[in-house]
């Protein structure tokens, strides 16, 4: 399976625009299964829901066209209103349309996300064309209990909006839940300014080794792909079988 990675340059609160960029990366990446975009990929990491969310339908009726065009998989977050509250939603739609979502876990109380959105509460795993598929957003890296692979995933997907000033925590925190979950991880981040922060990318795909299988250019605007090979996956799973002495845990939430 191939997968690919945009690093997008998000524009202020302007979903016609970020959607055209969008539109023309995904036009020259390769052909792939499943293609990636950051955190808020329309709007940027905005903490005034009600403005963002006002413009969701738009990008997930835009994420599930382009689905069905490259008859492949997309994933992103956008900011969405439901049942009485706001949320920082991870979508992962197939070709035919099939949506499957995850509400940020983790949200950023530094920035104030808490105040703003509603946590989500259920981890999400999803299969595409034989892969399985963690679904986390930003922050959530931080918290490895709540990744912890179960041996239910091939692959961690973190979609982010995460700075420059915190930089060399993604680089290794993207590595270190690759090892000790024995998966690929793939990073997905933005490049550019908002109205709070700088971001520089560090867009990449980390092997279970923890080696960069792939990456962008720093504050570039880029894409980049790589192979998730199962057969080495479950090869290297089998000679070294870490997930098997994995402690037992039981996530409460209050």
């Amino acid at each position: 399976m191939r997968i690919t990675l945009f690093q997008t340059n998000i524009s202020w609160l302007d979903p016609a625009t970020n959607l055209q960029q969008a539109e023309e990366m995904l036009g020259s990446a390769p052909e792939s299964d499943l293609f990636i975009f950051p955190e808020m990929f329309t709007t940027g990491f905005s903490m005034e829901p009600e403005k963002a969310a006002g413009k969701a339908k738009l990008a997930l009726e835009w994420l599930k066209r382009q689905a069905e065009i490259f008859d492949a998989a997309v994933c992103a977050t956008v900011p969405c209103d439901y049942d009485g509250g706001f949320y920082n939603r991870c979508v992962f739609i197939k070709p035919n349309g099939e949506t499957s979502i995850y509400d940020k876990r983790h949200l950023f109380t530094y920035s104030g996300e808490d105040e703003r959105y509603t946590h989500g509460r259920d981890r999400v795993v999803v299969e595409w064309r034989g892969v399985r598929f963690l679904l986390q957003v930003c922050y959530d890296l931080r918290f490895p209990v709540f990744s912890r692979n179960r041996k239910d995933y091939d692959v961690a997907l973190y979609l982010a909006n995460w700075p420059e000033s915190r930089r060399t925590v993604w680089d290794i925190l993207l590595k270190a839940r690759a090892i000790e979950n024995q998966c690929y991880v793939a990073g997905v981040n933005r490049v550019g300014d908002d109205p709070m922060c700088h971001y520089n990318g560090g867009t990449a795909i980390i092997s279970p080794y923890g080696t960069v299988i792939s990456q962008c250019q720093d504050n570039e605007r880029s894409s980049v792909s790589a192979i998730i090979d199962l057969d080495k996956l479950q090869a290297f799973r089998e000679k070294f079988p870490v997930l098997d002495d994995a402690d037992p845990f039981k996530l409460a939430y209050p």
